[in-house]
């Protein structure tokens, strides 16, 4: 661990950041990541084997009164006997693919691709040499990190990790308050430490306990480890990042982690929560939602295809494609990415309600894509109706666009407007583009041409009243695209 810990400090010492909030502030957010738009997040572990309410089963089995516990002592037995670890031997994973994972991916349209490589329950999903508990050593025996990243730069998808780690100091300390197989685990252990959370849990509350120095250490040398083992270009912290007892070992991982792409002659990405980061330092995350503006920064949301977990259970309610269309291109026109998360079997396949909305996407996309990848924003994001609910947590319904609802990307000499729900009557307005004789509106220029993106034919007229464009009406549900040449 010293030597370790001794090999930070050199590349801090040697590199263009130190671990200085004042240093990491002239970070630079790569044009390669704004370019990518849209990922695909995967939440898979053993919490995948119980598919039980969702992936915070490994920390809820422990707590008596929730329905996970209950579901725990009459499926498997008392904790006592049968504990989270035991479902490790049952996390097989014999169907994994990566190489059909990374093609489906692909074939999505995703252009990037964060695994969860440690969830809050401590089971590292790559092979360490700090900890026997991964699933390289152990359950699926197969470095899974490593093949499906292998896999998913073979076919041009740029890779990153994703970490919890830092949760994992509370997680299971429930198991610590009656009998269980949670005692009194030693360091290196899957239950270590399991810390008692407040009695009452809540996110304030939680926030009052401040790990130790030790533990700390734990959780910086182990993401360092995964930075200089697996390369990722993009590394995406869960929350409980911002506790101040952890922001001396955020920055020491920030500065090495830069450093050391920079030593590749590359760039590499932040993703936070909650401003854990010093605003500049990194790129924020809106967990399950999005801002209701077009930002001057760039951004990334992540969300699930599943309203109810980010892991795959029994009884998943999945959001329909065109939703997750929708929202894919009202981030992007908000100077966003969009995250999107799946959750595959513990046998290593991915559902076939799932499959069915990433081939829906991908469908889209391979019509679509030009109006969002590469893209920038343009004046303003979007016109219409529908007001978005802005935060964390906010996109648990339908927002219910429309086919007022428009949003604006540009490149190049275009514009692209994306009608975010089909219009009845195949006439779509974007009021922006309207040509005002006295100066005034958002656009002044000349609109050249304009085109459906999908091929069906169109014509337009150009007004005070707007860029008014006719079109064949489909049965189709999802967001229809124009490619607007201006000058």
């Amino acid at each position: 661990m010293q030597n370790r810990l001794a090999e930070i400090e050199r590349v801090i010492a040697r590199g263009l950041y130190t671990d200085s909030w004042a240093s990491l502030s002239g970070y630079t957010v790569p044009e390669w990541y704004k370019n990518l738009k849209f990922g695909i997040f995967i939440h898979w572990g053993v919490f995948s084997v119980p598919a039980f309410a969702n992936e915070w089963y490994s920390r809820n089995m422990y707590c008596p009164g929730t329905p996970e516990f209950e579901h725990h002592v009459k499926t498997y037995g008392p904790q006592k006997t049968f504990g989270y670890k035991d479902f490790i031997p049952l996390f097989k994973a014999e169907r994994f693919d990566p190489a059909a994972w990374a093609e489906l991916f692909r074939q999505t349209g995703a252009r990037y691709v964060i695994p969860v490589a440690e969830h809050h329950d401590g089971f590292q999903m790559y092979a360490s040499e700090l900890s026997r508990w991964n699933a390289a050593e152990m359950g699926p025996k197969r470095d899974v990190l490593g093949q499906l990243s292998a896999a998913c730069r073979a076919r041009g998808l740029v890779t990153g990790a994703s970490t919890h780690r830092i949760e994992h100091y509370w997680f299971q300390g429930q198991g610590r308050t009656f009998e269980s197989d949670i005692v009194d685990p030693p360091k290196g252990d899957l239950y270590w430490p399991s810390v008692t959370e407040p009695k009452d849990f809540n996110m304030n509350a939680i926030d009052q306990l401040v790990p130790t120095a030790e533990y700390l250490e734990d959780w910086m040398l182990r993401t360092c480890e995964l930075i200089d083992r697996y390369q990722p270009a993009m590394l995406y912290f869960d929350w409980w990042i911002q506790q101040q007892s952890a922001k001396p070992y955020l920055a020491k991982i920030a500065a090495y982690y830069y450093n050391r792409a920079a030593e590749r002659g590359t760039q590499a990405v932040i993703n936070y929560k909650h401003d854990a980061f010093p605003f500049g330092c990194a790129v924020p995350d809106v967990e399950r939602g999005q801002f209701a503006e077009l930002k001057p920064f760039f951004w990334q949301t992540d969300t699930a295809i599943a309203y109810n977990s980010w892991c795959w259970t029994e009884n998943n309610s999945f959001k329909p494609a065109h939703e997750l269309v929708q929202n894919l291109v009202d981030v992007v026109s908000k100077n966003g990415t969009f995250l999107l998360n799946v959750g595959p079997k513990p046998d290593g396949t991915i559902s076939d309600e799932d499959t069915a909305v990433l081939t829906a996407i991908g469908a889209w996309m391979d019509v679509n894509s030009e109006a969002i990848y590469d893209t920038r924003p343009w004046k303003i994001f979007g016109e219409g109706p529908t007001r978005i609910k802005e935060g964390h947590f906010s996109d648990g319904e339908s927002r219910g666009f429309t086919a007022e609802d428009v949003r604006y990307t540009k490149k190049a000499d275009f514009v692209y407007a994306t009608f975010l729900a089909p219009s009845a009557d195949g006439v779509y307005r974007a009021t922006a583009l309207a040509q005002h004789a006295d100066g005034h509106g958002v656009f002044h220029g000349l609109v050249l041409d304009v085109k459906r993106l999908d091929g069906t034919p169109c014509e337009w007229t150009r007004g005070e009243d707007g860029l008014v464009i006719r079109t064949e009406k489909g049965e189709d549900v999802m967001p229809v695209c124009f490619r607007v040449t201006v000058g």
